[in-house]
C-alpha cells in the first residue's frame, strides 16, 4: 500500500516542480529579451538593410531583366539550354498568374538565408571534420535542430525580436543550416587519406591541404548539403509567413484561414517551381564540378 501511495503522489509532485521550472525559465528569458532585445535588434540592422535593398532591387527592376539574369545564372551553372528554357517557362507562368512580386520577395529571403547558412555552415562543418571533439559537441545540437518542430523556432525569436523579416531569416537559417554542416563534415572526412599524405609529402601546409585538396574533393557533398538547405528553407516559407515574412507563404496562409483553394494551390505550385529550379540548377552544377575534378567519391 505504501508503495502504491508513493507512486500515486509522485506525478503530482513532478508536475508541480515542472511548473516552477517553466515559470523560472520563462521569466529569465523574458528578462533577457527586455534587457538585450534592442541591442540584438540593432546588431541585425545591417542584415535588415541589405535584405530590404535586395528585395526592392528584385521588385523594382524590369521583369525581363530579372528573368534574363536568372536564366543566365541557370545556364552558367548547368550549361544546359533545356534546363535554362525550363526556368524561363516556369518564371513566365508565375508572372502570368500574377505571383511575380511575391515570388521575388520569396526569392530574396531564400537567397539571403542560403548565403547566411553557407557562410556559417561550411566553417562549422570544417571545424567538425578537423576535430572529433567539436563533432561530438555539434552533432547533438544538429540532431535537436533537425527534429524540433519548425513552429518551435518561432517562439524565442518572436519573443526576442518581435515580428518581421529578421526573425523570419533567423528561424529559416536555424531550420535549414544542419544539412550543409553535416555534409561539409562528411565530405571532408571522406577525402582519401593517401591523397592528403601525398599533399603533405609535397610540402603542403594544413591550410593548403584544406583549400586546395579537401574542399575541392568534398565539393559534390557540400553542394548536396547546399541543395538540401535550400529545399528546407523553401519548406519554411509558409511557416515564416506567420511572423510577417512577405512572399508566397502569406497567400498560402491566407488560403488556409479563408478556405481559398485556388489561391493556396497556385502559390504552392509557385513554391514548388522555385524548389525545382534551385534543385535542378544546384544538382547540375554539382555534377559539372564532380566531372571537372575527375569524379571524386560521393557520400
Amino acid at each position: 500500500m505504501a508503495e502504491k501511495s508513493w507512486f500515486s503522489e509522485f506525478p503530482q509532485m513532478e508536475r508541480s516542480d515542472l511548473v516552477v521550472i517553466r515559470k523560472n525559465l520563462d521569466a529569465t528569458y523574458r528578462d533577457f529579451s527586455r534587457e538585450y532585445g534592442d541591442a540584438i535588434e540593432s546588431f541585425f540592422d545591417p542584415l535588415l538593410t541589405f535584405l530590404i535593398w535586395f528585395e526592392k532591387l528584385l521588385l523594382n527592376s524590369p521583369w525581363l531583366v530579372v528573368l534574363s539574369i536568372i536564366a543566365l545564372l541557370a545556364y552558367a551553372a548547368s550549361r544546359s539550354w533545356k534546363l535554362c528554357s525550363g526556368v524561363i517557362v516556369a518564371l513566365l507562368l508565375i508572372g502570368y498568374f500574377g505571383m511575380w512580386e511575391n515570388t521575388m520577395r520569396t526569392l530574396s529571403i531564400i537567397t539571403v538565408c542560403t548565403m547566411l547558412a553557407i557562410a556559417l555552415g561550411i566553417p562549422i562543418g570544417i571545424a567538425m571534420a578537423r576535430s572529433d571533439r567539436v563533432q561530438s559537441i555539434v552533432t547533438p545540437a544538429l540532431d535537436i535542430m533537425q527534429t524540433m518542430p519548425a513552429f518551435v523556432y518561432l517562439i524565442p525569436v518572436v519573443m526576442l525580436l518581435g515580428i518581421g523579416k529578421i526573425p523570419g531569416v533567423i528561424a529559416v537559417v536555424i531550420y535549414a543550416i544542419p544539412p550543409v554542416i553535416r555534409l561539409t563534415n562528411l565530405g571532408i572526412r571522406l577525402v582519401d587519406k593517401e591523397v592528403l599524405e601525398a599533399a603533405t609529402a609535397y610540402g603542403a601546409s594544413a591550410r593548403q591541404r584544406l583549400f586546395n585538396v579537401q574542399l575541392p574533393l568534398a565539393m559534390p557533398n557540400i553542394m548536396a548539403g547546399i541543395n538540401q538547405t535550400i529545399m528546407m528553407a523553401l519548406a519554411m516559407v509558409v511557416i515564416a509567413s506567420m511572423i510577417g515574412v512577405k512572399g508566397l507563404g502569406q497567400p498560402v496562409l491566407k488560403s488556409i484561414t479563408n478556405q481559398y483553394f485556388t489561391l493556396g494551390l497556385f502559390n504552392g505550385l509557385a513554391i514548388v517551381a522555385l524548389a525545382i529550379i534551385f534543385d535542378r540548377v544546384s544538382q547540375a552544377y554539382a555534377k559539372r564540378a564532380q566531372k571537372h575534378l575527375g569524379g571524386p567519391q560521393n557520400a
